[in-house]
């Protein structure tokens, strides 16, 4: 077993941020660090000098988590991984409740939503809105609710006891979502995979010099094309005080880091601001069903 990762996750164990933790992670022993909000995970990652943070960013249904982004480029932290989950959401309650006893159901507002076409087959089911997936099966184990199921992972049944009596209820089959393992700067050493040519990835944040200048943005983006860099995500979020202005957050992809490395010099100087959040290996993606 190799050395201990401690990582942060938002929400309480079971949740998905730790399933993707122990995924990314595999083969190395985790110790799961709990965070109430994303903002206590940012400060505990760039507080304690051994701990790792992992963060949700995007689901391909409900899209971008844009405060993220912002939490992400405000805290100075670097970008060292990503993972992309298959979501599932399970039905599940204490053991002997049956389906039939079920009068209200708890989990997070996005689990409902994402599970709507199933609870419309049962409209005396009550839904409740609660702060976590993860959290809303401890509760109904903690507190022995026997009238109350709960939408979670089928990691939070195994570790708080609980019977799971419909999987997967989810309406899309192909809901993912991805997650960013974050460090403090510096921490992660990327030598070995740029000798091994894995080095694939980079997530930048830029603001551009003038906002009302015309053909700005597409004057970066072409340069990265020129360049042979492949452009997969970009996020726009207002610059707060600054009415129509914009940070923008891209994805890039590439197959020649040296290309790469000279792409970024020669966007700078279209930029008022760039900064690279990570450079990293290309992540894998958990199995659909």
């Amino acid at each position: 077993m190799k050395d201990k990762k401690r990582v942060a996750i938002q929400g309480v164990p079971g949740a998905n941020h730790e399933i993707a933790a122990r995924e990314f992670f595999r083969g190395q022993q985790v110790e799961i660090v709990p965070c109430m909000t994303f903002e206590e995970l940012f400060d505990r990652v760039r507080t304690e000098e051994d701990l790792y943070g992992i963060v949700a960013i995007e689901n391909t249904i409900a899209g971008s988590l844009q405060s993220n982004y912002t939490l992400l480029k405000d805290s100075g932290l670097e970008v060292i991984g990503e993972y992309k989950l298959r979501i599932r959401h399970n039905l599940m309650a204490l053991k002997g409740v049956k389906f039939e006893d079920i009068k209200e159901v708890h989990t997070h507002p996005m689990a409902l939503l994402q599970c709507r076409a199933f609870f419309k087959q049962y409209p005396h089911i009550r839904l409740i809105e609660a702060e976590d997936t993860a959290l809303s099966a401890k509760e109904v184990a903690e507190k022995k609710l026997k009238d109350v199921a709960a939408v979670a992972p089928e990691l939070a049944a195994e570790m708080y006891g609980l019977n799971i009596l419909q999987r997967s209820i989810e309406t899309n089959k192909k809901n993912f979502t991805r997650f960013l393992v974050v460090s403090e700067r510096g921490r992660f050493d990327i030598d070995d995979l740029l000798a091994q040519n894995k080095i694939t990835r980079s997530s930048i944040v830029f603001s551009l010099p003038q906002a009302g200048e015309v053909g700005s943005l597409s004057k970066v983006l072409t340069v990265l094309a020129f360049y042979g860099i492949n452009m997969t995500k970009i996020q726009s979020n207002p610059v707060v005080g600054h009415e129509w202005e914009y940070i923008f957050y891209v994805d890039l992809s590439f197959n020649n880091y040296t290309r790469y490395v000279q792409a970024i010099d020669a966007v700078r100087p279209l930029t008022a601001m760039l900064r690279i959040l990570g450079e990293y290996e290309l992540g894998r993606q958990s199995v659909e069903d």
